[in-house]
């Protein structure tokens, strides 16, 4: 999908919300989720390219392969939240859009506590 096709489906998607919103609003919610969930899988087709990339970097560094791993789960977990987030405030519920947002957030911070752990580790090394 390239990215003209994109903005036109957001912008068709987003224009046809925009008529059930005087009336029937959670038609416009279903509306604004289909159009996301079309706008990710278009999304997926492009991360082939980024992860070859990113095992293609990893083999010039010469760095642990769980690294790498972790990394894209990172980047993962962003997206997913960063996704959910926004579907709940479309919906008008912003406090549970602030959980999921939160809960993202930890979740990151405790998949990179273990590399944070060997880098003070390697560092301690270096250190004495």
């Amino acid at each position: 999908m390239t990215i003209q096709k994109a903005a036109a489906a957001g912008v068709c998607a987003a224009l046809i919300a925009l008529q059930f919103k005087g009336g029937k609003t959670e038609y416009g919610i279903y509306v604004s989720i289909a159009a996301g969930l079309l706008l990710a899988a278009g999304i997926l087709g492009k991360l082939d390219t980024v992860l070859a990339t990113v095992r293609e970097i990893g083999s010039f560094l010469q760095i642990e392969g769980s690294y790498l791993g972790v990394l894209l789960k990172m980047l993962g977990i962003t997206y997913v939240a960063e996704f959910a987030s926004n579907i709940c405030k479309d919906s008008g519920y912003q406090t549970i859009a602030s959980q999921i947002q939160l809960f993202g957030k930890l979740s990151v911070l405790a998949l990179g506590m273990p590399v944070l752990l060997t880098l003070l580790r390697t560092i301690e090394v270096f250190l004495s």
